[in-house]
């Protein structure tokens, strides 16, 4: 519509951005200069336009045309506001106004004033004879004033319009969650939202002018620099790698601009990548038990037959070669009922169970627990560098997989050795834990093997699923879990998203539910907590909150709200503010929006307790 307008009027019409590429002009200003497509088209360069103008005479006579293009690029890039009238080459007038945008560039106006010329000089020619002739063309005149004075309020308007137009682009594309930007075919920022050390940490916010591979940082411009280049040569790709900071899953898209350029869009998907590990882990775990669940029935149902036959025999008047045999045999039946229970561990349907703990704690109760299966020789040593505050996490689960990684690694270790548990935070997005022993680090088939189901270098004395069962609870968090050697021995990482649990103290929550009779229980808890609320039935009603009260530091919302917008959405809206988030839902466990809001934030599933929402927030309070 706003093309349809400007081709319309009678002025030519053109304006350049900063970087003096045309960004916008309308019909006009192709007829009145007989400009070729190529220079009437967004992205035509200022200086080849003003090259082609003096080539075929539109200043007249201009000596060195390259001296001439070089002051008038000079003076566009100082640019002023102006008023000018000039006559062409073919002997017509046109009148030049040109003011600046508050972006950078200009925008320019160009009116054809022959006929008003040729009255004024009409007059002065003729100023004695004042005929009706004369009378006629000063009418005309005043009536073609009055026209262009019509016309360039149009014109001022359009240029508002187009000003508030840019604004709220930039704005909006400011708002995004994503780096959004623009690179020419050399490979430096045409444009640039201010969002890309939002993305990678560490890397400027400021980057319009410059080149990519400076902004990006090498290590980040070798991921993607294949994908560049192929975009350069028209291909579209949408791809992800990790980032170095603190191993962010980056997502980016590159699409051709058709002139060269590259459009780039890229966001931080970690959240989404933890989530979607969590989610594949959960159906393997599901599509498992169903696979083993009646032949574990059935195994153990063969098992207490022969464990009774066993029984019967051992009471029979044998010789003591076949007590032995039968001592054998039940042995390792019951052996095989134990093993039977681990894959049912395994396989079965506990959840997760994140809550508010103290990794410091943990960590120093897991040496309490493990110190007295150690030989003499084992030493073990912890180097806690994990933060501060309470995290969301399943402690029971959590210390399970550590105490078997530590016992793993005393069987390594032998009668003497070392065996070192640390734990850091990479960046707010991980929290890494590391068990290394002194052992003889793990053989090249037990790299490749060792989470493989009873795969064992233990012999009769392991089961071959401690190490699956570690890595089956690392993946239920979204994290993932690593094999390696080191210069003294083996190493096992666990990598778990970082979650920081909801803030213990009172203060200001924002309670966000639909339901009138849901809301005010929930905020009854609230209030017994120590929380003063305020309360909201949709997502945007909460933002627009949130927006106005800065008090608040606790969000306590549903999945399921007023709308269309979901909890989820209401996270994504949050962003990366470090507000403390609590979900809540009565969505079945295999819901994938349940599991989707499990891999983000606390969920609390309804109906629930004032004494399971105090744990949740870390109080650890006792229902009265």
């Amino acid at each position: 519509m706003t093309d349809a307008g400007l081709n319309l009027i009678a002025q030519a019409l053109s304006i350049y951005d900063r970087d003096l590429r045309l960004a916008v002009s309308n019909r006009r200003f192709r007829e009145m200069f007989d400009l070729p497509d190529r220079l009437a088209t967004p992205g035509a360069r200022f200086d080849e336009t003003i090259r082609h103008l003096a080539s075929t005479g539109e200043y007249g006579e201009v000596g060195e045309i390259e001296a001439f293009v070089a002051r008038k690029v000079q003076q566009a890039r100082a640019f002023e506001p102006h008023y000018m009238e000039r006559t062409r080459a073919n002997g017509r007038t046109i009148s030049v106004e040109g003011s600046p945008l508050p972006e950078g560039g200009w925008v320019t106006v160009y009116t054809d004033i022959t006929r008003a010329k040729r009255s004024e000089d009409l007059l002065r020619l003729r100023s004695e004879e004042l005929s009706d002739q004369l009378i006629a063309h000063a009418e005309e005149l005043s009536a073609a004033n009055r026209e262009l004075a019509a016309t360039i309020t149009a014109l001022e308007e359009a240029k508002r319009q187009l000003t508030a137009m840019e604004a709220r682009t930039r704005m909006t594309a400011e708002m995004m969650p994503a780096h959004i930007a623009h690179v020419d075919r050399s490979g430096r920022y045409l444009y640039s939202n201010r969002r890309l050390s939002a993305v990678l940490p560490g890397r400027p916010s400021e980057i319009t002018g410059m080149a990519i591979s400076e902004a990006l940082g090498p290590h980040s411009y070798a991921r993607i620099e294949p994908h560049l280049r192929a975009a350069y040569g028209g291909r579209s790709s949408v791809f992800e790698f990790t980032e170095d900071h603190d191993s962010r899953r980056i997502r980016a898209a590159f699409t051709p601009d058709g002139q060269g350029g590259v459009y780039i869009l890229s966001m931080d998907v970690t959240e989404e990548t933890q989530a979607r590990v969590a989610l594949q882990q959960t159906r393997r775990r599901a599509l498992a038990a169903q696979m083993t669940s009646g032949l574990a029935h059935d195994f153990s149902n063969l098992l207490t037959i022969i464990l009774g036959m066993q029984g019967k025999l051992a009471r029979m008047d044998l010789p003591a070669e076949a007590q032995e045999l039968v001592a054998a045999t039940r042995t390792t039946a019951r052996r095989g009922g134990r093993l039977l229970d681990r894959i049912a561990d395994m396989t079965g349907k506990r959840p997760l169970m994140p809550q508010a703990t103290d990794l410091h704690g943990l960590l120093a109760d897991l040496r309490l627990l493990a110190t007295p299966s150690l030989p003499q020789g084992v030493g073990m040593s912890l180097l806690d560098h994990s933060p501060d505050e309470l995290l969301m996490l399943d402690p029971g689960m959590l210390q399970d997989a550590l105490l078997n990684l530590v016992l793993n690694a005393r069987d390594a270790c032998g009668s003497s050795g070392q065996i070192t548990v640390s734990a850091h935070a990479v960046g707010n997005i991980w929290i890494e834990i590391a068990v290394s022993d002194t052992g003889p680090g793990f053989s090249p088939e037990a790299l490749e093997k060792a989470l493989d189901p009873f795969f064992t270098t233990k012999g009769e004395e392991g089961s071959g699923l401690g190490l699956p069962m570690v890595y089956d609870m690392v993946k239920l968090t979204g994290g993932d879990l690593q094999l390696g050697n080191t210069a003294s021995g083996a190493c096992v990482t666990l990598r778990l998203p970082y979650r920081a649990a909801p803030a213990a103290a009172g203060g200001l929550a924002l309670l966000v539910e639909d339901r009138v009779d849901l809301r005010a229980a929930v905020r009854d808890m609230l209030v017994e907590l120590g929380h003063s609320v305020i309360e909201a039935s949709s997502v945007d009603e909460a933002c627009a909150l949130l927006a106005d009260l800065e008090d608040i530091r606790l969000v306590v919302s549903d999945i399921r709200l007023q709308g269309a917008a979901t909890g989820l959405d209401l996270l994504d809206r949050i962003g990366d503010s470090r507000l403390a988030c609590v979900l809540m839902t009565s969505l079945p466990a295999s819901d994938p929006l349940y599991r989707a809001a499990q891999a983000r934030a606390p969920v609390l599933q309804k109906p629930f307790t004032r004494a399971e929402l105090a744990t949740l927030l870390g109080r650890g309070e006792v229902a009265a």
